[in-house]
This record gives structure tokens, sequence and C-alpha cells, in this order.
């Protein structure tokens, strides 16, 4: 069973995970990976490291974000969790749809964070387990 969260804001796609005030919730079973149940999740209140351990807490697998905090990506990937960044945005059931079927890959700022798919296009990766603080630094470390 795969269950993929993705962060809402208003009612729509939250391009910031940080800035969700929501999350709609998709779970898919079966070798198709067809989604068999979807929710809208109020989120917990934002404090230091609460969406990863809320996220955590309702068994989601991934997360398609458009961008996300260094922290809350090492504390995701460290769980498990699959990190997918650059999304668009769009219709959250079709990210998650696109997600399931593979033909989403991270591109966002933040690589490394073990995406559904290898990162592609970028110059350097980040290893797992350290932490950053909100750094943009790139080039300032070569993990390799």
């Amino acid at each position: 069973m795969k269950k993929i969260a993705v962060p809402l804001a208003a009612g729509a796609f939250s391009s910031h995970f940080g800035g969700a005030d929501a999350f709609a919730l998709f779970t898919a079973e079966g070798p198709g990976a067809e989604i068999a149940a979807a929710a809208i999740v109020a989120a917990p209140a934002h404090e230091h490291g609460s969406f990863p351990r809320w996220l955590r807490e309702e068994g989601v697998t991934a997360v398609l974000a458009g961008g996300m905090g260094q922290r809350a990506s090492a504390i995701l990937t460290a769980w498990g969790i699959d990190v997918v960044l650059g999304v668009a945005g769009g219709d959250p059931e079709a990210l998650a749809r696109a997600g399931l079927a593979g033909r989403l890959a991270s591109a966002g700022s933040l690589c490394g964070g073990g995406g559904l798919h290898d990162c592609g296009g970028h110059e350097h990766e980040h290893g797992h387990g350290h932490h950053h603080h909100h750094h943009h630094n790139h080039g300032h470390r070569h993990d390799g």
C-alpha cells in the first residue's frame, strides 16, 4: 500500500510544504496502484517538526511538494517517506496519479530527499541524515 500526501492551502495545491493548512491523502492499493481512498485532512499546528511526525503517524509513504525546508526533507527521508520536490501544482489527485505512475521526479531546490525516483538535472546531491538550517549554498558539500 502507498499513501501519498499533497499539501494544500485554501483548498488548492500549496507550493510550499510548510505553508499547508491541510493535506490531501491518497491511498493506493493493488498491483496497478489505483487510488482506493482519498481524504482531505487538516494539518496539525505548524510547530518545529510537527508535519513530518504527523505524516508518519498517518502512514504516509510519499510527499509531493513544490518546496520544503531541508530539515523537514531530512526527517521525512529518515523515516522512509519519499519526498518529491519541484511539483508545479495542479489537481492534487492528478498529481498523486502521476506520482504513482512514475511520471514525477524531484526537481526542486532540494535534491537527494529520496524521491519516488532519482533526482536528475542537478550538479550535486545532498546526502541523507545531515542537518542543514535552510541554507541553499549550492556547491557547499558534495557527498559522492
